[in-house]
C-alpha cells in the first residue's frame, strides 16, 4: 500500500489528510504551525513540526511514496521540491502552485503534478454549470413533450443517416418515458445498405413523410437537419436538436444545439442519462452506432462528451448487432456503380473525381466514394451519376488541408444544393444547369459527355488542381 506525506496543511492539505486517512492510507502531516499540528493530532493524525523549507524535511519524507506539498507560500514550495529532488528522484510529487508561472518552475523543477487551485476552482465551476444547464434543459424538453395533446412527430433528416435515426430513436423512448406516443419520420430515402442494414436489425420503426398528414400531430421536432440541406415542414416546429448551427432561423419552444460535440446522438445520450432512463438495448445500439457513424469511429472531431456518452452506452449495446450493421452485403447495383466508378476515374495528384452514369440506387455514390478513398495515393473523393434529370454527388476526404464541405459548396455555388462537412458531402445539381437538353434516351450519350467535362472541371477547380481529360490514373 502506498504511503503519503502532506507538507504544508492548511485548509486544503487537511481536507486531503482526511480523506486519505478515511480510505484506510498511511498518511504523516508536516506543518509548521505548532498549535494547527497539535490540533491534527488530537484528531489521531499523525503530524509532526517543521518548515516545508528546511532540508531535513526532505529526509523526514523520504521513505514516503507519494508527497504532496500544499502550503499557500508557493516559494517554501518550490524550496521543498527542489529539496526532496536532490535526494530523490523516485518519489512522486504533487505541489500546489498559484499562477501559471509558478506551475512551469515547479515542473522544471521536477514536480510530478502541478495544482493551480485557480484552475481548478474554475474547471469545478465550469462542470456545474454543464451540469446545471444540462438538468434546466431536460426539464424545459420534459415540458414540452409532456404538454403535447396528441402524437409527438420525430422528424429526421432528408436520406437520414445513423446519427439522425438514433437521436430520433432515443427521443422517442424519452417521449415514450412521459406517455407520449411519437413516430420518427423520414424524407428522400433509406438508401445506403449500411442504413438499411442498421433499421432493419434494431427494428426502428420509421415512416416517410409523404405517408402522414403532419396536421394530426400536436407537436413535431426536428433532429439533426443542419448539413442535410433544406428540410420543409409544413408545421412549426416546437422541439429542435441538433450539433450544427442551421444557417436559417428557426422559431422553436425547445431548441438544443451544441456545436462543442460531434454528434446529435451525443446530445440525446446526455439526456437519457439526465432523465435517468433505462433505454432498449436497441436504442442503445443505436446511438452508440451513430458516435461512432458521426465520428468515424472517434477518428474525425470527437469531443470528450462523445467519448464519454459512448463509455456510457458500450456496457448496453449489441455488438454482434454493430457488427452485422457495419458489414452489410453490398447490392449488385452498388457494385455496378463501383465498377463504373473504378473504370472513369480521373485523378490528379491525389484527388479523384468519377462519373458513374445513369444510375438508379443513388446511395451507392456514396458507398463508391467512400471505397475509392482505400485506393493507395487518394485523399480525396468525388462520385457523381445521374438519376432521371438530376445529377447526385457524394465525396469524401481524409485529407486534413481539404473541407470537402467547403469543396462542393463553392464548386456548385447557385447552381445546386450541397450539404456536409470537412469528411463527407454531398450535392444536387439539376441536369439542366450544365446542358439545356432535355433528357431522352437518344441524347443520354451526349448529356453524358457534358456532364462529365462540366462537374469534373468545377470540382478540380474547387480542389485547386487543375483537371486533365483523359487521366484515369491508372
Amino acid at each position: 500500500m502506498s504511503t503519503y506525506a502532506i507538507l504544508g496543511c492548511g485548509s486544503v492539505g487537511h481536507a486531503v489528510a482526511e480523506e486519505l486517512v478515511e480510505r484506510g492510507k498511511d498518511v504523516l502531516i508536516v506543518d509548521k504551525d505548532e498549535s494547527r499540528v497539535e490540533a491534527l493530532r488530537d484528531q489521531d493524525l499523525n503530524a509532526q513540526v517543521a518548515d516545508v523549507r528546511d532540508e531535513a524535511v526532505a529526509g523526514l519524507v523520504e521513505d514516503r511514496d507519494v508527497v504532496l506539498i500544499m502550503a499557500s507560500d508557493v516559494d517554501a514550495n518550490e524550496a521543498a521540491v527542489e529539496n526532496i529532488r536532490g535526494r530523490n528522484d523516485d518519489q512522486f510529487v504533487v505541489v500546489r502552485a498559484s499562477d501559471p508561472v509558478t506551475s512551469d518552475e515547479l515542473t522544471e523543477l521536477g514536480a510530478d503534478v502541478v495544482i493551480n487551485p485557480s484552475s481548478v476552482i474554475s474547471d469545478a465551476a465550469l462542470r456545474a454549470l454543464e451540469s446545471g444547464e444540462l438538468e434546466y434543459k431536460a426539464r424545459q424538453l420534459a415540458d414540452v413533450v409532456s404538454a403535447t395533446d396528441g402524437r409527438l412527430a420525430i422528424i429526421a433528416h432528408d436520406n437520414p443517416d445513423p446519427d439522425s435515426i438514433a437521436a430520433a430513436a432515443a427521443l422517442q423512448a424519452i417521449a415514450d418515458h412521459l406517455g407520449v406516443e411519437a413516430d420518427i419520420l423520414y424524407f428522400g430515402d433509406i438508401g445506403h445498405q449500411e442504413n438499411r442494414a442498421f433499421v432493419n436489425l434494431l427494428e426502428i420503426e420509421l415512416t416517410h413523410y409523404d405517408d402522414v398528414d403532419i396536421d394530426d400531430y400536436a407537436t413535431v421536432a426536428l433532429v439533426d437537419p443542419a448539413k442535410a440541406g433544406e428540410v420543409e415542414v409544413d408545421h412549426d416546429i416546437d422541439i429542435f436538436i441538433d450539433h450544427y448551427e442551421l444557417e436559417a432561423d428557426i422559431e422553436a419552444e425547445f431548441a438544443d444545439v451544441r456545436p462543442s460535440v460531434s454528434a446529435t446522438s451525443t446530445i440525446l445520450t446526455k439526456y437519457i442519462q439526465e432523465f435517468d432512463l433505462s433505454v432498449s438495448q436497441e436504442v442503445a445500439t443505436a446511438l452508440l452506432y451513430g458516435i461512432r457513424a458521426e465520428t468515424l469511429d472517434f477518428r474525425r472531431d470527437t469531443t470528450p462528451a462523445d467519448l464519454t456518452a459512448a463509455a456510457y452506452l458500450y456496457p448496453f449495446a449489441d455488438h454482434d448487432t454493430l457488427e452485422q450493421v457495419e458489414s452489410p452485403n453490398m447490392s449488385p447495383e452498388t457494385l455496378d456503380v463501383l465498377a463504373e466508378a473504378i473504370t472513369s476515374r480521373e485523378v490528379q495528384g491525389s484527388h479523384l473525381v468519377s462519373n458513374a452514369g445513369f444510375i438508379s440506387e443513388r446511395d451507392a455514390l456514396s458507398q463508391a466514394a467512400s471505397q475509392l478513398l482505400n485506393l493507395e495515393g487518394i485523399t480525396t473523393t468525388a462520385v457523381f451519376g445521374i438519376v432521371e434529370d438530376t445529377i447526385y454527388l457524394a465525396a469524401r476526404s481524409k485529407d486534413i488541408r481539404l473541407n470537402i464541405g467547403r469543396v462542393l459548396a463553392d464548386a456548385f455555388v447557385d447552381i445546386g444544393e450541397s450539404a456536409g462537412h470537412s469528411t463527407q458531402a454531398s450535392a444536387e445539381i439539376p441536369l439542366g444547369i450544365f446542358t439545356g437538353i432535355e433528357t431522352t434516351e437518344e441524347n443520354r450519350e451526349t448529356l453524358l459527355s457534358l456532364t462529365e467535362e462540366a462537374v469534373t472541371r468545377k470540382l478540380f477547380d474547387a480542389m485547386g488542381v487543375e483537371s486533365e481529360s483523359g487521366n484515369n490514373g491508372s
